[in-house]
């Protein structure tokens, strides 16, 4: 590989690493070409950018960005990232269902917002809600309350009628 060829796949992966809100380095030494091929079909479902890139490459477009220094012990051996964009947490999800099904993809490193956490976590995160999880429960918590006011005006109006009816019956007679 050339030089120019190497500095481009530099910058293309420091401008995604950029970009990323969760990163996901991965072992998938073992893994069949059908079975990556399944790998990020599925990655790719969910949004995610699925790149295998020599480790060496992968620490100098880490080392652009900085703060990753926690990363560069686990860039050994085969090294597949998974880049998340809009919810951190879809990797994980699918990683650990594929890693559970094969058996052969293991999760080296995790990396949400800039913080790093082991590969044996990767079932721990995978629990975590997901960005449309965790807005869908606001969106429930807000419109809760909402919800209930027709319910307190309806009451109110009956009160208020049953009240009316009253009084004009103690005028009736």
């Amino acid at each position: 590989m050339k030089r120019s060829e190497k500095e481009q796949i530099i910058a293309e992966v420091a401008e995604t690493v950029s970009r990323s809100t969760g990163m996901y380095f991965t072992d998938f030494s073992g893994l069949t070409v059908e079975q990556a091929t399944e790998l990020r079909r599925e990655l790719r479902k969910s949004g995610v950018e699925y790149r295998v890139v020599k480790n060496t490459l992968i620490k100098k477009a880490l080392e652009q960005v900085s703060g990753y220094d926690k990363v560069y012990d686990s860039l050994v051996g085969p090294t597949g990232v998974a880049f998340a964009f809009d919810d951190a947490i879809a990797p994980a999800k699918v990683i650990d269902k594929f890693a559970d099904k094969h058996k052969k993809l293991s999760l080296k490193v995790a990396v949400l917002e800039k913080q790093v956490y082991d590969g044996s976590k990767l079932k721990d995160i995978a629990k975590l809600p997901s960005k449309k999880e965790l807005m869908a429960s606001v969106v429930g918590t807000i419109q809760a309350p909402i919800a209930g006011v027709p319910t307190v005006i309806n009451a109110v109006l009956s009160e208020l009628v049953s009240v009316i009816g009253e009084i004009e019956k103690k005028k009736a007679a």
